[in-house]
């Protein structure tokens, strides 16, 4: 008898483990690691086929360095400060913009008795290399001076992005547009949909570009009697800095945030909603669509999120978490979710060349994989 019930209850296990179609995990993606030598990875720029990579060379004499890969071919661009501007020497890339023929950059490096970020502008090609063009001090700096994050290059011309103390109320989001090739100067958000006031206060963190038009990502917060909203939101112009409209991005939730954005014909934006992740579509119209089914990744303020990926019909999105780097991968509605064999730490940056080639700072590392 008892063998009798023994037999029984392996055939019942074996049935259950048939009838078990939950679908296996998908397989790990394999990075590579890239080759940069001594210096570490802080921000990558794509046009073409082209990738640049900047870099941060802390024991150098000249601390940002700049290399471009294109195919097998590595070019050293030359980065050349001012002997003028010493924070010029110890500046960390915070954005680089390529056009295929003109760059510009955006460097800081922290100084002074506040350690405030002091901000260097740098233009050039990468022919001539990286040109650190000093500027006066209170044209990023002084008792009502804001944050920088982004350069950018419009077919329209070239920006920078930041903020500043508010033309009413709190801060406001800044665009610097250059006299020539040397001076920068703040233009006025008064009366656009740049500028905060009492009741609603503007709060983009990343910028990048869209045909003639400059984005903005990040959120508004909403003050009223009893209400405190914190809402993701973009800003877009029209042309460089004409044409502002703000879009309030669907299904806010409780706090939410857009960090960053990846824009062609259309945009796509990753934040987080209620400390979760979260990715939006906006097309060109200004019409937002909030993608569903996203794996509850948790996201939160201090969290790096790379910009989002587009290939073809497909959304890649990469997080950390817990120091390991998923892969996110949404299509048709449906999103997978892969560990990756490499790279671990914080992801701070990816970009998508022609060939499908992927690439990541995690870490202080680059790595490369092929997206199938």
């Amino acid at each position: 008898m008892r063998r009798v019930v023994a037999v029984a209850l392996l055939l019942a296990a074996l049935a259950a483990c048939t009838n078990d179609k939950s679908p296996a995990a998908p397989p790990a993606v394999a990075w590579s690691k890239v080759d940069v030598g001594t210096a570490e990875p802080v921000v990558l720029t794509e046009h073409g086929d082209q990738l640049l990579v900047g870099l941060r060379h802390r024991g150098a004499k000249v601390v940002p360095e700049l290399l471009l890969l294109d195919g097998d071919k590595r070019t050293p661009i030359a980065v050349k400060p001012n002997p003028a501007s010493p924070y010029a020497f110890e500046a960390i890339w915070y954005s680089i913009a390529y056009d295929g023929k003109q760059l510009l950059a955006l460097g800081g490096a922290a100084g002074g008795a506040h350690s405030n970020t002091r901000w260097t502008v740098w233009t050039g090609t990468p022919q001539t290399g990286l040109i650190e063009r000093p500027q006066d001090f209170f044209t990023f700096g002084g008792q009502t001076a804001g944050d920088l994050y982004s350069a950018v290059i419009t077919p329209s011309g070239r920006a920078l992005l930041g903020s500043w103390g508010g033309v009413e109320t709190g801060n406001d989001a800044m665009v610097w547009l250059p006299q020539g090739d040397a001076k920068w100067t703040r233009q006025n958000p008064a009366k656009t949909a740049l500028q905060s006031t009492p009741s609603l206060l503007v709060g983009p963190g990343f910028g990048t570009t869209l045909g003639e038009s400059i984005v903005l990502v990040g959120s508004q917060v909403r003050l009223a009697p009893n209400v405190v909203a914190q809402e993701a939101a973009v800003w877009r112009s029209t042309k460089l800095n004409q044409g502002w409209s703000r879009i309030a991005l669907p299904e806010p939730g409780n706090r939410s945030q857009a960090n960053t954005a990846t824009c062609d014909k259309d945009c796509v934006i990753s934040g987080y909603v209620d400390g979760k992740l979260a990715i939006w579509q906006l097309d060109h119209t200004g019409q937002a669509t909030r993608l569903k089914d996203v794996p509850a990744i948790p996201v939160g303020d201090k969290d790096k999120l790379p910009p989002p990926v587009v290939d073809g019909d497909k959304v890649v999105q990469i997080v950390a978490q817990d120091n390991k780097v998923k892969v996110l991968t949404g299509q048709n509605g449906h999103w997978t979710t892969q560990e990756s064999q490499g790279p671990e730490g914080q992801v701070t940056d990816a970009v998508l060349l022609p060939n499908h080639k992927l690439y990541l700072i995690a870490g202080t590392s680059l790595w490369e994989t092929t997206l199938s």
